[in-house]
């Protein structure tokens, strides 16, 4: 069961601006990189479902973060069908994100209040989503549907709409301000935030740096 209601997803979602997206079946390796997050600020943290056993990592990795990282809410990404959504579901997922919209998933989702953010590439898939209970959509792959101005124009005519970005989004300054000025509720961010010779070389704290840095970028471009 859900550790945090759909309201304090989203509002953590919104108030740090970031969700870092990773996976990998070294648990330990995992439990490093999410308590890096942490530390450098990160409240919202999606495991994303990539791999053979994803799920049991995922089931260990919730029970750790209860007491390792308590205001942590972890959720379960690239989630394709229902079946997979309600596993997760029952795994502890707070939120489930997937690169396509299912309705299937929104129902199961909906049942529960667990939030679900599915990958949207047009005006027509992000209202679809909305209009099955989706109060934050996905743009992905966001770099290849039109990048900040394909978000800039989609909330001209659906301004109420909450948007992730996903796909194209770095660390670094002038990329999270053009998203921020954009007006994206949050972004994700997956390799560029854990370089693989970063992660081989167990540097935490770099990750840690990187997360306060990106977050600090968010924090000023709001401002």
């Amino acid at each position: 069961m859900a550790k945090f209601n759909k309201i304090q997803v989203i509002t953590a979602m919104k108030e740090t601006g970031m969700v870092p997206v990773f996976y990998n079946k070294d648990i330990e390796l995992c439990k490093n990189v999410i308590k890096a997050c942490y530390e450098g600020g990160v409240r919202v943290f999606e495991f994303t479902n990539r791999g053979d056993f994803a799920h049991e990592i995922f089931g260990e990795l919730v029970k750790w973060a209860d007491t390792e990282c308590p205001e942590l809410i972890l959720g379960a990404g690239t989630v394709i069908d229902a079946p997979t959504a309600a596993l997760y579901i029952q795994l502890g997922a707070n939120f489930i994100v997937g690169p396509n919209f299912v309705p299937e998933i929104a129902t199961v989702c909906n049942r529960r209040l667990v939030p679900y953010s599915p990958g949207c590439g047009s005006v027509t898939e992000v209202s679809n989503a909305q209009a099955m209970g989706c109060d934050v959509t996905k743009v992905f792959p966001a770099g290849n549907v039109g990048g900040p101005s394909f978000v800039k124009n989609v909330l001209a005519p659906l301004r109420w709409s909450n948007i992730m970005v996903t796909g194209a989004v770095s660390p670094d300054k002038e990329n999270l301000t053009e998203w921020v000025k954009a007006g994206v509720l949050c972004v994700g961010m997956g390799s560029k935030l854990f370089p693989k010779d970063v992660v081989a070389a167990g540097n935490w704290k770099a990750i840690t740096d990187k997360c306060v840095e990106a977050l600090g970028y968010i924090k000023e471009a709001r401002a």
